[in-house]
């Protein structure tokens, strides 16, 4: 390539991608928000988690055989 078509090639490869960075949502740090996420005391399980692990522990009690099968899709 010559330097002609090097310096076009840069030039349209500009006009098309629009620059990273800079714009109104990069604006302030995230991390800080994460931290305080991190620090949250962890929310409970919902009543319908502890449904369904009764009701696996109930297939598993009336279904001893399925008992490998339930461990393959965990």
């Amino acid at each position: 390539m010559t330097e002609q078509e090097d310096d076009r090639l840069k030039k349209l490869l500009r006009e098309a991608l629009r620059p990273i960075g800079g714009g109104p949502e990069q604006d302030r740090d995230l991390w800080p928000e994460l931290l305080h996420r991190l620090d949250e005391r962890p929310a409970a399980a919902p009543w319908f988690d502890w449904a369904l692990l009764a009701g696996l522990i109930g297939l598993a009690a009336l279904f001893p055989t399925a008992i490998p099968v339930f461990l393959y899709y965990l």
